[in-house]
């Protein structure tokens, strides 16, 4: 990751946006990634890791990792969320926070780039059951920034919780920001 630091930030630059970074980062985290409304913010959001020097994984439909890209997805960070059924895939994050020194977890909230009526809340229950704080992350669109902006820590009061993250991110615009869904949980 060292290695693409100055390339990833370079390339950024060039495309005119700014990088935002925390003035420290925990070792664990559930890294939100809001708004998501356009395919743009995939490769925006592995230049923004790259810049940033953030070592973290990310959850993805599982149908990103079949073939023929599945190997490079997987490669990249990617691990596979399958939002047809439940898969446990809460309790393998969580366990996947407690074995190791360092884990952060790049989520989007809403789970699809589609205007929904809400976030879902298997972000919520990862920070909770790690016990592991949430960064809130965003692609501003209208500032052209995009990166790190806060890290809380919940407090198991969705609705306080909620209303504080809300807050961060009132005026945070997607690329199509009709898509992009309220910050609350369904």
């Amino acid at each position: 990751m060292g290695l693409l630091r100055t390339p990833a930030r370079l390339a950024l630059r060039l495309l005119g946006w700014r990088l935002l970074d925390l003035p420290a980062r925990p070792d664990k985290a559930v890294v939100l990634g809001y708004p998501h409304t356009s395919n743009w913010d995939f490769p925006l959001c592995l230049l923004a890791l790259a810049a940033l020097e953030l070592d973290a994984h990310w959850a993805g439909k599982d149908t990103l990792f079949r073939p023929p890209f599945g190997a490079l997805m997987r490669g990249l960070g990617g691990i596979p969320v399958n939002r047809r059924e439940p898969t446990g895939f809460v309790t393998r994050i969580a366990a996947a926070f407690s074995r190791q020194p360092r884990f952060n977890l790049v989520i989007a909230p809403e789970g699809t780039r589609s205007l929904r009526e809400g976030w879902k809340s298997g972000f919520y229950r990862i920070a909770m059951e790690a016990e592991v704080p949430v960064i809130l992350g965003t692609i501003d669109y209208g500032r052209r920034e995009l990166g790190l902006m806060a890290c809380i820590h919940l407090t198991g009061d969705e609705d306080a919780d909620m209303a504080r993250i809300a807050a961060h991110y009132s005026d945070r615009r997607g690329l199509h920001p009709e898509l992009a869904s309220p910050v609350r949980l369904l």
